[in-house]
């Protein structure tokens, strides 16, 4: 190996410096006898001395006739060079070849260690990184989310979902994305199934990511009036006795065999069941179109509380239903708490923002009774001390929380002790969540119990400071800047500081 770096040397020195030509061909020669045990390596050298000798060789004299052939332009033409480099290219490689066929790797190891292991890391890493790249590329594409559709529809969705989030091209996604729902119709899937609905809901989470708020919001109001539609006119068949026998689902034939051949496999969706599903669907969709109406993009509060009081009202009169007619044939279950109980914090905090607390607080109570999470149960309790500390003064009897406290309300004479009672009460609410969110620890613990601490101290000083305590309140404020400066909660520390500046001077 050290003999043939060290001819390679002697032969780069030639063709940087021509020497006589004479020279070349000892080259050669001494080289030959070299590789005389290689026969194709001596062949390969002499003819690139020779090639080398006659590019050379005009360079020897200055002046006379051998200096005017050298001054002529050379007649090869491009295709004679092109051959040439790419002989010369080809020439390379073999010597390279020939290196590494002929050198043996403990060799390697013991003359250049630190090379040879970071070769061997690189080999290895490249290698893991193919196979990863490999796993990745199968599980993508035979993934549940593609092989539930037909495959003309899951090719489309492939490339819809690349166009929206691995190389961002609005028009080519929303051109797939139609293509996708249309090849849904050619193949005879069900406007209504999960997998469908699934796609569209798909489409305006996808307009929502790029900003496009009002078309994300058209996307998902055409879904719920198609569920609305269907729910009722399935339930007009239903009252009237006119739904439809469903026949089981024929299994997919095997291969070879007619697909008139095959046999029933299960029991096609009952009418209840898919009501059910389809009825639950839409009440989560106007859910989430309430958020989308509230986003500070839009900013339709109206239409937002119109469809947080359309989900809620439905989720309770399904509930009623099932409670007074029993499950139908079929039917599956409803809602889940936690589920239900999102709801009715939504349009809990919507009366929020409408300043009509009197309407959140029995909304934020069922929330509560179905809320299974401490910290959520915290935040909740924060909520509603907040109802509390702000109920307007309604006439006894009137408002739908003093149904929640009979004894209190037989004591008011005047509006002063009707106030003094919300207050107590938003008192008593801001220490329980305090005490209830700096109970869970370990991995019950979560964010929302160290923002719970910091707003419970906030809203005891308010309540105070509304009493008319303002040496009280200023030092549960002060103690809510220090806990949330302590727990890195910046914008409560703010709040709680604004507050606190409010009040008069001591």
């Amino acid at each position: 190996m050290s003999s043939l770096l060290r001819a390679t040397g002697r032969r780069s020195l030639v063709l940087l410096r021509p020497p006589h030509p004479s020279t070349p061909s000892a080259v050669v020669r001494s080289q030959a006898t070299r590789y005389r045990s290689q026969p194709h390596v001596a062949l390969l050298l002499s003819q690139h001395a020779q090639c080398r000798h006659k590019s050379t060789a005009p360079l020897e004299s200055t002046s006379g006739p051998s200096a005017k052939r050298a001054s002529q332009p050379s007649n090869l033409s491009s295709s004679e060079i092109k051959g040439m480099i790419w002989q010369g290219i080809k020439s390379d490689a073999s010597r390279a070849w020939y290196v590494i066929r002929n050198t043996r790797f403990s060799d390697v190891m013991r003359r250049n260690p630190g090379e040879a292991f970071g070769a061997i890391v690189a080999v290895v890493a490249a290698g893991a990184l193919l196979v990863y790249c490999v796993y990745l590329y199968y599980n993508y594409f035979n993934a549940p989310q593609f092989t539930r559709y037909p495959e003309p529809v899951a090719r489309a969705l492939r490339k819809a979902l690349y166009f929206s989030n691995h190389d961002p091209d609005p028009q080519r996604a929303l051109k797939y994305y139609k293509q996708a729902l249309e090849l849904c119709d050619q193949e005879g899937l069900d406007h209504f199934s999960d997998d469908v609905m699934g796609i569209k809901i798909q489409v305006a989470a996808w307009l929502e990511k790029i900003e496009s708020y009002q078309n994300a919001i058209t996307v998902l109001e055409n879904l719920l009036s198609d569920c609305k539609r269907w729910v009722e006119a399935m339930e007009k068949s239903a009252a009237e006795g006119t739904l439809p026998k469903l026949e089981p689902e024929p299994a997919p034939p095997k291969e070879g065999e007619p697909a008139a051949a095959a046999v029933p496999d299960k029991p096609r969706e009952g009418w209840w069941a898919k009501r059910t599903r389809i009825l639950a669907k839409a009440v989560g969709i106007s859910v989430k179109l309430a958020s989308l109406y509230s986003d500070e993009h839009v900013l339709e509060r109206d239409a937002a509380h119109e469809r947080l009081i359309w989900a809620v009202e439905t989720t309770l009169k399904e509930m009623q239903r099932r409670a007074k007619e029993g499950l139908k044939e079929g039917e599956g279950p409803w809602l889940s708490p936690e589920e239900i109980g999102g709801g009715l914090e939504a349009l809990a905090q919507s009366y929020q923002q409408k300043k009509q607390h009197h309407l959140a607080l029995p909304l934020y109570f069922q929330a509560l009774r179905l809320c299974q999470e401490p910290c959520h149960i915290a935040v909740l309790m924060n909520n509603i001390a907040a109802s509390f500390a702000e109920h307007p003064l309604i006439p006894p009897g009137e408002a739908p929380v003093h149904a929640l406290m009979p004894e209190e309300v037989k004591t008011w004479t005047t509006a002063a002790e009707q106030q003094a009672t919300y207050l107590a009460s938003a008192q008593r609410w801001a220490r329980n969540a305090l005490q209830h969110a700096k109970e869970p620890q370990g991995d019950r613990r979560t964010p929302e119990c160290d923002q719970a601490c910091a707003v419970a101290l906030s809203n005891m000083g308010s309540v105070l400071a509304m009493l008319g305590k303002n040496n009280e309140a200023r030092e549960k404020y002060q103690q809510a800047i220090e806990l949330s400066k302590k727990l890195g909660l910046d914008d409560y520390a703010a709040e709680a500081a604004a507050r606190l500046k409010s009040l008069p001077a001591a």
